[in-house]
């Protein structure tokens, strides 16, 4: 009967230039149930939210709440009839505090004056009912990713949502922030709530959500209920094939030292203390390196340096015997270095460039792509074009999409089919795989793989754990900035005590 949805979206199509982003998709939200959206990079899962939350508007199909036909023009709408949305990228302005952020738009006032006592109170407590702890005061430019999610769940509560969408809401936690919210989702599904879950975690999946919803391409490939339902079932209707999750890979062959990193010490980008205290450690030709730690500790910092984002304080960096550590970001690029950024927005892409322009942002002055200062944008167009092919990046114009319209993952593989394709030295890979879907997981593990292969050093920074084990061939823990372990083989639980100060490595970390 159709009194038990909640949300029904019957038969909604939505197309933007080049792309039917949602091709007759019909979802239903039962009430007091967590309900996951899964499908691959691109296959419309926040494009169908969006038409929820009414960011955009459906060409066909119609939305029902309780039964009811509603018509959703924007988000206000959204909000008065309960809908609340947190988005992938999230939506808070910087330089307001976290108070201002959960209020805007919603503001109580009193002759033109906010009541600011109010708004505190109702946030505090709020905080304190869902264990969301935050500092009201705190300016949002300077709190960490996971603690501007909580300001994000904070601002759907505050305006008293009873639908919630979460759209990929783990993609940029740790796994402790992780399992936090996945506590707190299920005590708003206890109390009543109705929740829409955007991801294409699996784990995450099988662990929280009552049914699954699974799009491909745009397509509504079926619905399935969690409890008779399996990680490979899963998968397969997500991509269509059967997916390995075991990392491929034979016994690694080091070769000579790629890059040297000696005594190194780099500022805090938070705080007046260093972030990177005496960090010493190799990568060798022919093997990855993974670097394990809690976020946090330092690793954001390390690779600052290693890249010329930042500069290091004291100590040495040497890559394929050339010192590095005062040279720019262009000489080290020249020198061999290639680097898959942590963050995709701010470090990855031009989000305003088209996705051509992006492909060759560290080599647009190279003779294959200029002549006398002019670019040759036929080749340019050509070599966009094979690393479109190559690496599997849909959008919906080609080379000539705007980076900012592609979906997150899309917006990764372009990064990562840039950086593998300048064919580096050293490839250091920082959350390769954040925010991808199995397929393209499997795909940019296997191109790890390759290049190490190929002789080449790679340094992986995850915080992913399954990833750290199933790519390094050795493993360096670091925890408060310090290198306090180093491995070649090592059980999950121990590495989770290196990771969390609880042990320290006789040697220091420095490997033998």
């Amino acid at each position: 009967m159709a009194e038990e949805y909640v949300i029904e979206m019957l038969h909604i199509t939505k197309e933007f230039p080049g792309i039917k982003a949602n091709d007759d998709i019909t979802l239903q939200l039962k009430k007091g149930e967590i309900h996951a959206l899964l499908g691959e990079n691109g296959a419309g899962k926040s494009t169908l939210m969006s038409v929820l939350f009414g960011l955009y508007q459906a060409e066909k199909g119609v939305i029902k709440k309780n039964g009811q036909e509603v018509k959703i023009k924007d988000p206000n709408d959204a909000n008065r009839l309960g809908i609340g949305m947190v988005h992938q990228h999230f939506k808070l302005v910087e330089c307001f505090t976290v108070l201002d952020n959960i209020i805007l738009g919603v503001e109580d006032t009193k002759h033109g004056f906010l009541q600011y006592d109010a708004a505190r109170k109702k946030v505090m407590s709020l905080s304190e009912k869902y264990g969301l702890k935050v500092d009201p005061d705190a300016y949002v430019s300077d709190i960490s990713v996971g603690m501007q999610q909580r300001v994000e769940i904070l601002k759907m509560l505050y305006r008293d949502n009873e639908i919630l969408i979460f759209d990929e809401p783990t993609a940029v936690l740790t796994p402790q922030e992780i399992d936090e919210l996945m506590e707190i989702m299920r005590g708003f599904k206890n109390e009543g709530k109705s929740i829409l879950f955007i991801t294409h975690k699996l784990a995450e999946i099988m662990a929280v959500a009552d049914r699954c919803s699974v799009l491909r391409k745009g397509k509504y490939m079926g619905t399935v209920d969690i409890a008779n339902s399996s990680k490979e079932e899963l998968s397969r209707m997500m991509v269509g094939r059967d997916v390995t999750f075991k990392v491929e890979k034979k016994k690694s062959e080091p070769g000579e030292v790629v890059l040297k990193v000696e005594n190194l010490v780099v500022a805090s980008t938070r705080h007046n203390n260093n972030a990177v205290k005496g960090v010493s450690f190799e990568v060798r030709r022919g093997e990855i390196v993974s670097l394990a730690g809690i976020e946090g500790n330092g690793q954001t910092e390390l690779v600052y340096a290693l890249t010329g984002l930042q500069e290091a304080k004291e100590g040495k960096i040497t890559l394929c015997g050339h010192d590095i550590t005062k040279a720019s970001i262009r000489e080290r690029s020249k020198l061999g270095m290639s680097h898959i950024p942590e963050d995709r927005h701010k470090h990855g892409l031009v989000l305003d460039y088209t996705l051509e322009q992006n492909m060759v942002l560290q080599r647009y002055f190279e003779p294959q792509f200029q002549n006398h200062g002019v670019i040759r944008n036929g080749e340019v167009r050509k070599y966009s074009m094979k690393l479109i092919h190559q690496f599997d990046v849909r959008s919906g114009q080609g080379p000539l999409t705007i980076a900012r319209s592609m979906s997150g993952g899309n917006q990764q593989k372009a990064i990562v089919a840039r950086e593998i394709d300048k064919n580096p030295e050293l490839l250091i890979a920082v959350q390769p795989t954040r925010g991808l879907d199995v397929g393209a997981i499997e795909y940019i593990h296997k191109q790890l793989v390759a290049e190490r292969d190929a002789g080449k050093a790679v340094l992986l920074v995850s915080l992913e754990l399954d990833e750290v084990m199933a790519l390094g061939d050795r493993t360096l823990v670091i925890y408060e900035g310090e290198i306090v372990g180093c491995f070649d083989h090592v059980e999950v639980e121990e590495l989770g005590l290196y990771m969390a100060g609880g042990k320290k490595d006789e040697k220091g970390g420095i490997p033998a």
